[in-house]
């Protein structure tokens, strides 16, 4: 999400809202409050999407490195007799 197309793009819904709103109310201060609380309904909704493109790759990102770890735990068993330093900085690991 590109944030100046989606503000110009809220902007324009607002606008449009706002006309559609005042033909149909005829009322000014009923336009205005409409309009008001459709822009907070706007910016909850890409509130929430943002945060969801966020987990969405916090996500990938931690199945990701879980793959890799698996792979290189892997890589590393194959090597008998040396101790890895990738694997004893693995988290969960204690070096007490």
């Amino acid at each position: 999400m590109f944030a100046p197309r989606v503000l110009a793009s809220m902007i324009g819904a607002l606008v449009a809202f706002a006309i559609a709103t005042y033909l149909l109310n005829g009322s000014l201060l009923s336009t205005a409050i409409q309009t008001l609380v459709c822009a907070v309904l706007l910016q909850v909704g890409y509130f929430i999407a943002v945060l969801f493109l966020v987990w969405k790759e916090a996500r990938d990102r931690r199945k990701l490195s879980s793959g890799k770890a698996s792979i290189e735990s892997a890589s590393d068993d194959k090597q008998s007799g040396k101790i890895s330093i990738r694997r004893l900085n693995r988290p969960g690991h204690s070096n007490t």
